[in-house]
């Protein structure tokens, strides 16, 4: 009996993994192929930071409508619509090739994702009720290699095979994403809503202080990461070191692995502590002044610091709506803690941005990253988790 619940777990976290990958495989297969997106459609600047930003946008402003939809449906149904969704939308991305279409999926794929981010909470949750951290951790660990699959193999890899078609190349980077919706619907059974329990709620607490809490730490880390990934590039054109983008880049999008295989291993003794955002977010403005400084090796590590700093406060954050919620309401305060960091992390870059147009000086190009560390560190100081942790893991283990 021991050996069949292993296996059950095993194959559960298999398909959480699996679903994290592609909550970002799909949107981070877009940078790659964006030179081949702008010379086919004419695309203008704004139009370029318009196609990459939307996805984020969606993250935050489709949360609540997510939550609805699995109040309705159940965290599995809602992840499998989900699925097929973004799944769906990323094929159609390059039908014509159309920029409206294009948008237009776009779009469409931005809602999937967004549907899928507060119902893996809830079924971390319904899954994995004792062992939500560790849960948690498999997840966002898909999350990021399906980050790094598809921003690294799609140029060397994939678009050599499609005879360099990026349409094409969305319709392949589709193709996981199905997979993994029928390996959920079929291999795993629907979570029934229990007889004569009342309707789920929905509608995020916007009173309860965890909500707003939680969704600024997300926010801060998630605009640390951004920012970072938007501006090094031109910053170090503007300093002269244009050699070094590649290099930082990757070291940046890289450090992320280590710091989610760090929370996987360590997942129940980090989980619902403040000291590892507090550590984080230090390390984090500890990585921006790295990349002020003259030394390329230091600058490269630097932005490796940042992502490992950025992927921690992550995991972190999105481990805790599970741990600090009855299991019915996980996906609520996860979609309120999705709608307001997604939206902090649409806003810093822009603000962030708009200084640096202003005053020209290059130094500010890292004054969002720097904003964001700083409200990590200031909000998680605040944080008390331990009693609602226990209080949460209580609840949902006496289910």
């Amino acid at each position: 009996m021991e050996t069949r619940g292993g296996v059950v777990s095993g194959w559960r976290l298999a398909l959480l993994w699996l679903a994290g990958i592609d909550l970002r495989l799909t949107i981070l297969a877009v940078p790659p192929v964006l030179p081949l997106i702008h010379r086919d459609l004419a695309l203008d600047e704004k139009a370029v930071a318009a196609l990459t930003g939307l996805p984020v946008l969606l993250f935050g402003l489709v949360a609540v409508p997510g939550s609805l939809l699995i109040a309705r449906l159940g965290a599995r149904r809602a992840t499998l619509a989900g699925l097929v969704i973004v799944a769906a939308a990323s094929a159609l991305r390059g039908v014509g090739p159309s920029t409206p279409m294009l948008f237009a999926m776009t779009f469409l794929m931005g809602a999937g994702v967004a549907i899928m981010q507060p119902a893996l909470p809830a079924l971390v949750s319904a899954w994995f009720a004792e062992r939500p951290a560790r849960a948690t951790a498999v997840y966002a660990n898909g999350l990021l290699v399906g980050e790094t699959l598809s921003a690294s193999l799609t140029i060397p890899l994939l678009l050599p095979l499609v005879a360099g078609s990026w349409p094409a190349s969305f319709v392949v980077w589709s193709i996981p994403v199905l997979i993994t919706a029928v390996l959920i619907a079929l291999g795993t059974p629907h979570l029934s809503h229990a007889a004569g329990a009342p309707p789920r709620r929905w509608w995020p607490d916007w009173r309860h202080p965890h909500t707003w809490q939680l969704g600024i730490v997300l926010g801060g880390g998630s605009a640390l990461y951004f920012s970072c990934n938007a501006f090094i590039p031109d910053y170090l054109h503007a300093i002269g070191r244009p050699e070094l983008v590649n290099a930082c880049l990757t070291a940046l999008n890289a450090g992320q692995l280590p710091g989610s295989f760090l929370t996987l291993i360590f997942a129940r003794q980090l989980a619902g502590h403040r000291a590892p955002f507090i550590v984080t977010a230090l390390g984090g403005l500890a990585g921006l002044a790295g990349l002020l400084t003259a030394s390329p090796v230091l600058m490269i590590a630097s932005a490796g610091l940042v992502g490992f700093a950025a992927a921690f406060v992550l995991i972190l954050t999105l481990a805790l709506p599970p741990l600090l919620a009855p299991a019915e309401d996980v996906h609520r305060l996860s979609a309120g803690m999705l709608a307001i960091g997604y939206t902090v992390t649409f806003l810093i870059p822009y603000v962030g941005g708009a200084i640096w147009d202003a005053t020209n000086v290059t130094a500010t190009a890292f004054l969002a990253g720097a904003a964001g560390a700083l409200i990590v560190l200031l909000t998680a100081s605040r944080l008390k988790l331990r009693d609602a942790a226990k209080q949460g893991m209580a609840a949902n283990a006496s289910r």
